[in-house]
């Protein structure tokens, strides 16, 4: 069909999404059951054959028929047959598609992971349900984390810089602001419910590459990426979020092209209402602003949902491109969205919007295009054309040969676990408590050693005192032997006679002794040095 894709008969006239448009965005709405999902199909299958990468989240299951071309022996057929008769589509035929399988637990597709630095602190404390203050806690640890050139890769490494953030708090506040242990406590709490809902199989590497989302096969069709997301509906943080991600990263990636003839990938967000619910102003605000800059990209972003009013009004301004399917006006809610739903679309004399929303029939849409111009069609009730493959999920073994055979082969199918924050936070407190207890060996044997020198030395006082009182009992002993009794009487008997002898004999030889009477005074004289040499010889 041209420049565009063939979206089905409406007013008379074929309903063609222009390709240049296609950067737009756009908007698949409708009640369970109307034929959303056969729509997406369509349009994915019209990308894919002009060249378009896509990506899209699989959450039912029945997407993974985009693999494999349809058959005529299918329940489908003679419906599928009939309805391109009716609209006129000569060039239907079944066909298949290029597709990779990626599923962010690793189950039905190549893993997608990617690292806690590239997600960043806001959407992980969107993830993590953060109020404002546990958000700028979060956000110090990732600044210190980025300024110690520590990476943080996975949860472990996130939930090692956070205790170092904890043991560092009294440091850290006087740096960067309060950083209570009370928040880090609520941080990592919020972790362990994330590896609950599987996330530690999120993070991590080999991270993503988008070059492998952006290709197209050997015969120029763009690859379409599916991602089972059947499983991860049951953590809707974590899907909303990695959308978020993705759509956030890309639109770094991308250069800047305007409005190419043609996209170069488009997104479709199934479920979309999961990525709006009880999401806080400053996220709406970056969803806001990616839809609204990644267009310059080259990227166009398509939701899918069961109610317009799901949408943002600042989200849903910038949606271009509108398939609306039949809505059940049951309830006031659903009154509002048909009453909503009526007001966007360019109005047509010949089209009632309110009324024919409720009265649409399975595979019938209201379908208001971009134009060549950039002004959107007229609204027209439309017959949609019917997909040329599979319609349903595909097979297990089916999904196994398509994984084993894409372009990416085994790239992303074994984790990488490198040298990053956890390693190094933990050899350098293996390193500060090696270096304490070196320390305080050190010290211990400083101590002990002085503790010794000073048993050393009373010892050796005592020893002295000991030698000092043996000696004196000895020579106690010594002096009370009758040996030494005997040799001291002796030594005074000897002595005493000695003495008077030499007494006599200076007597003699100083006085005489001729005559004792001749002088008084010479007589005393003697007496007195023979009892002076006399005690000399006793003692």
């Amino acid at each position: 069909m041209g420049e565009g894709i063939f979206i089905g008969q409406g007013g008379g006239r074929p309903q063609v999404l222009e390709l240049k448009r296609a950067n737009r965005h756009g908007l698949i709405a409708g009640a369970t059951g109307t034929g959303k999902t056969v729509t997406l199909q369509g349009i994915i299958e019209g990308f894919s054959a002009n060249g378009v990468p896509c990506f899209v989240a699989d959450v039912k299951g029945d997407l993974s028929g985009l693999a494999m071309a349809g058959s005529p022996t299918a329940k489908t057929h003679e419906t599928f047959a009939a309805r391109a008769e009716e609209i006129g589509d000569a060039d239907w035929a079944y066909a298949d598609n290029p597709v990779q399988f990626w599923d962010l637990y690793g189950e039905q597709g190549h893993p997608i992971r990617t690292t806690i630095s590239e997600m960043g602190p806001l959407l992980l404390a969107r993830l993590m349900d953060l109020n404002a203050v546990q958000e700028g806690v979060l956000e110090i640890a990732f600044h210190v984390a980025d300024t110690e050139k520590l990476l943080l890769l996975d949860l472990d490494d996130l939930q090692a810089m956070l205790v170092d953030c904890a043991a560092r708090a009294d440091e850290l506040t006087t740096t960067y602001g309060n950083v209570s242990k009370q928040s880090i406590g609520a941080i990592q709490r919020s972790l362990l419910q994330l590896r609950t809902q599987g996330a530690e199989h999120f993070f991590g590497e080999p991270a993503l590459d988008l070059a492998d989302f952006i290709g197209v096969d050997d015969r120029g069709r763009g690859i379409v990426n599916i991602l089972a997301a059947d499983k991860l509906m049951a953590s809707p943080k974590l899907y909303s979020t990695f959308l978020l991600w993705l759509m956030s990263e890309l639109f770094e990636a991308l250069p800047e092209v305007g409005d190419p003839d043609k996209p170069t990938l488009c997104f479709f967000f199934d479920e979309a209402h999961l990525l709006f619910d009880e999401a806080p102003k400053a996220l709406l605000e970056k969803i806001e602003q990616v839809v609204r800059l990644i267009r310059s990209k080259g990227v166009g972003v398509y939701f899918i949902t069961q109610n317009p009013i799901d949408i943002p009004d600042t989200v849903a301004g910038q949606l271009g491109n509108r398939v609306q399917h039949a809505l059940r006006a049951f309830t006031p809610r659903d009154q509002a969205a048909v009453r909503s739903a009526a007001e966007t679309f360019r109005a047509n004399p010949g089209v009632d919007v309110a009324t024919a929303i409720t009265e649409l029939k399975v595979g019938e849409a209201l379908v208001s295009l971009l134009q060549a111009d950039g002004a959107p069609s007229p609204v027209e009730r439309t017959l949609i054309k019917p997909p040329a493959s599979r319609v349903g999920p595909i097979t297990p073994q089916e999904r196994a040969v398509m994984i084993q055979t894409d372009a990416i082969g085994d790239k992303y199918d074994t984790l990488v676990d490198r040298e990053s924050a956890e390693e190094l936070l933990a050899a350098k407190t293996e390193a500060a408590s090696a270096a304490a207890a070196a320390a305080k060996a050190t010290t211990d044997a400083e101590k002990a050693a002085a503790m010794q020198a000073k048993a050393d030395a009373q010892a050796a006082k005592v020893a002295a005192r000991e030698q000092v009182a043996q000696e004196r009992e000895a020579a106690r002993e010594a002096a009370n032997s009758p040996w030494t009794k005997i040799a001291t009487s002796a030594t005074r008997a000897a002595g005493s006679s000695i003495g008077r002898q030499v007494a006599n004999e200076i007597g003699k030889q100083v006085f005489g002794t001729k005559s004792r009477s001749r002088s008084s005074s010479g007589g005393l004289v003697g007496t007195v040095l023979r009892g002076v040499l006399g005690g000399l010889f006793r003692g």
